[in-house]
């Protein structure tokens, strides 16, 4: 765990300054334009209906759709940006909705006595309906920044660093400890924070100068340590890393260490690991240039980007297809083939394949309506599954979507009959599992393919020449034996890396 721990501080301090400037952004959108409302009342309507709608938007929904947005849009659309602005939409409604509340809860005789002595609207609304509705204020304040520290952890599969990072490759390689970690930090940032925000509220509330000041002091210093350590991160004149990007399960994780290793040891260029993308996100990032290299599969790229049915192409025959649209339709170039296959497959428990004699996945066809199949997120999404799903003729009776650790603790707890396995995954036979032979060849080939960017290829030759190593070195029997160090063992995927790189100088 020492590894780990040490990742701490960049963690929460890239936390605090998801949290604080989303904080600072939705409180300076959320005010006047309560203010506003309350002298307006279509205002009040359309501006609490749009506020009430995002926030009826899953959060995790929210960040993810920021990305094709601001990808349309050419901006940056993984990492920093499109995480701030999710926040910032997220924190809008408490903060909005407890402005107009508490302007429209002063007494309006006070207000009458206000126009009676002379007062302006303005002075009116700083002298009197402010300093009365400034305690029901904080308090929506106190509820976004709570709201906000939670939403940020989700942050991590648009490429922002966040706490989520712990939570999210916890989960991934089952090591629970790292989840906690995730989720304590977290929890005790928020009731910080919470803490602080509820002193300046007593303060307002019951008129006492010393907790006002003392809350207002220290939100001051840690708005101040925030920018600067951002200012910091923005503006370094040093060379910028090599930035490596993985998808969200543990070979994605082991693969971007390895990338990330040797990158460093051949080169001397320091690199920077982004993981738990998602796999659309972790494509956009590499044609937009935000990242430099990440695996990907050419099963993928086949149907999510060029958009193709499996029509039994051989598997050199499809290569060659991918390797040509990734240069010409997006300046992408293969830098390596590493030499195994990740294909989705279908398992089932062992007792269930003897009992039922289960061999091919055609096999499954006259036994799915009694069946229940779990996939992982994307799966049911994806069109492998349709056409498998059309071919085989596959009518489960339940589907059942989960992250893809539980997926394969669901089967064996007979949770789910079926799962939608990854061919290079240790955890089929750690869990005593057997995967189906596609038959009718409808799931189309996954070799695994390192992918560089345009800018890389161009401007580090070194860098795609040091990595070019990895061609045809990781054998699908060695890449289930790292997964399964991982995924079993409890090894870290930094540790399986570096045995692998050891063991490739060899």
């Amino acid at each position: 765990m020492s590894e780990h721990f040490a990742l701490l501080p960049e963690y929460l301090i890239a936390h605090i300054q998801l949290t604080l400037l989303a904080l600072l952004l939705s409180t300076g959108i959320s005010i006047p334009l309560g203010i506003l409302a309350t002298r307006s009342l279509w205002l009040e309507r359309v501006a609490l209906g749009l506020a009430g709608i995002v926030q009826t938007v899953p959060s995790l929904a929210l960040l993810a759709i920021m990305v094709p947005i601001l990808a349309g849009l050419e901006l940056p659309s993984i990492g920093f940006l499109p995480a701030i602005i999710g926040l910032t939409l997220y924190g809008v409604l408490p903060v909005l909705r407890n402005t107009v509340i508490g302007i429209s809860s002063v007494d309006p005789a006070l207000k009458e006595a206000a126009q009676g002595v002379g007062m302006t609207p303005w002075q009116q609304l700083v002298r009197v309906e402010l300093p009365l509705a400034m305690p029901v204020i904080v308090a929506g304040i106190r509820t976004a920044t709570v709201w906000i520290v939670g939403v940020a952890t989700l942050s991590t599969p648009v490429g922002a660093t966040s706490l989520g990072n712990y939570i999210f490759s916890g989960l991934q390689i089952r090591n629970y400890q790292l989840v906690l970690l995730g989720c304590v930090s977290a929890a005790l940032l928020a009731l910080s924070l919470d803490a602080l925000v509820r002193t300046a509220e007593v303060g307002l509330r019951r008129r006492r100068r010393l907790p006002l000041v003392l809350a207002s002091l220290a939100l001051v210093l840690l708005y101040s340590m925030t920018a600067l350590s951002f200012a910091v991160s923005r503006f370094d004149n040093q060379k910028p890393p090599i930035v490596v990007g993985a998808k969200t399960f543990t070979e994605q994780y082991i693969l971007s260490e390895i990338i990330s290793g040797l990158i460093e040891q051949e080169t001397g260029r320091s690199t920077r690991v982004i993981q738990s993308l998602g796999s659309m996100v972790a494509f956009d990032a590499i044609t937009s240039g935000e990242i430099d290299l990440y695996v990907d599969y050419s099963g993928t790229i086949w149907v999510n980007e060029m958009n193709r049915s499996h029509d039994r192409s051989s598997r050199d025959e499809m290569l060659v297809q991918v390797e040509q649209y990734l240069k010409s339709t997006h300046g992408l170039t293969m830098a390596a083939r590493l030499g195994f296959e990740n294909a989705y497959t279908l398992a089932v428990r062992a007792e269930d394949a003897n009992r039922l004699d289960l061999q091919n996945i055609s096999d499954l066809t006259v036994h799915a309506p009694s069946l229940t199949i779990g996939g992982d997120y994307e799966f049911f999404a994806r069109p492998e599954w349709t056409v498998a799903r059309d071919v085989y003729d596959l009518r489960f009776a339940d589907l059942r979507t989960m992250d893809s650790t539980l997926m394969y603790q669901a089967v064996a707890q007979h949770n789910v009959d079926v799962v939608s396995a990854f061919s290079s995954d240790g955890r089929i036979a750690s869990y005593d599992l057997v995967a189906l032979n596609d038959d009718l060849g409808a799931i189309p080939p996954y070799d695994a393919l390192l992918l560089a960017s345009r800018r890389l290829t161009e401007e580090e030759p070194l860098v795609v020449k040091a990595i070019s190593q990895l061609h045809e070195q990781i054998s699908i029997d060695r890449m289930r034996n790292m997964n399964l160090q991982v995924d079993a063992s409890g090894e870290t995927p930094t540790t399986v890396a570096n045995q692998f790189l050891r063991r490739l100088k060899e």
